[in-house]
């Protein structure tokens, strides 16, 4: 093999190995009492600081519908979903459950529960990945989970223990269950994630409004071999230039 071949590989070698570094699964996470999405508005929860941000997708459940577009897809574990009263059935409902303000102000709008031996799923569209995911969270009782997945990969799993010890909330509604606002942002290019599963282990309920998204498109695998292959190049060009410059000047 030339010198030449020698030096390509070992240049693209390099540059790959520099794109994976760092790229461990670390989905970091952070908790706060909220932000309001409009500073007169205090009886709807509590949004992320992204709510009116470019590139950012809200749903807050008011229509009492479920939410989606041709980014974000719900679906439920069992099929099915209640929009009647608190029945134990996870769905949208309107009541006194519903995650409160950044100071314990009473929610008086739409929010989704799920219960016992139920899920709900969130999933990327059209290939594309999210690298953040913010969310009201309230009442948290035993037995609320969320689990982070890239295809079948769980990227990180957080249980009731976790997200309690960080709220600090509490509302007198709620018997003082702590409530607040959660989010999860990629730290590296290998710890996107494209579902998200809100479950509920336990009795009770998981209760969350406001979910806040920012979805972001996968390059395909020969985009990203061509950039690997440019930057390559390029190095593979400035190294044969100084080699030639060192033939030079002997």
């Amino acid at each position: 093999m030339s010198f030449k071949k020698i030096a390509w590989i070992a240049i693209l070698s390099t540059i790959a190995s520099i794109s994976y570094a760092g790229s461990a699964n670390a989905l970091g996470f952070t908790y706060h009492p909220g932000s309001y999405r409009q500073a007169t508005e205090l009886n709807e929860g509590v949004f992320s600081e992204n709510v009116n941000n470019d590139g950012y997708t809200t749903f807050d459940f008011n229509d009492g519908k479920v939410p989606g577009n041709d980014l974000v897809k719900y679906s439920f574990s069992k099929g099915s979903y209640s929009t009647t009263a608190y029945s134990g059935q996870t769905g949208i409902y309107s009541d006194v459950w519903a995650p409160s303000g950044a100071n314990a102000q009473v929610n008086q709008t739409d929010y989704l529960a799920v219960f016992s031996d139920s899920d709900t799923i969130i999933e990327a569209q059209q290939n594309n990945t999210f690298s953040y995911f913010g969310f009201d969270a309230g009442a948290l009782s035993g037995g609320n989970t969320l689990k982070f997945f890239n295809g079948t990969t769980l990227i990180k799993e957080l249980t009731y223990d976790v997200l309690n010890s960080m709220a600090t909330v509490g509302a007198s509604q709620h018997g003082g269950q702590k409530n607040g606002f959660f989010e999860f942002f990629s730290e590296g290019t290998n710890d996107t994630f494209n579902k998200i599963v809100i479950s509920q282990t336990e009795g009770g309920g998981f209760e969350s409004d406001n979910h806040t998204f920012h979805v972001q498109s996968v390059p395909e695998p020969s985009v990203t071999f061509g950039i690997l292959a440019i930057g390559g190049l390029f190095l593979y060009k400035r190294q044969n230039q100084k080699l030639q410059s060192a033939k030079k000047s002997t």
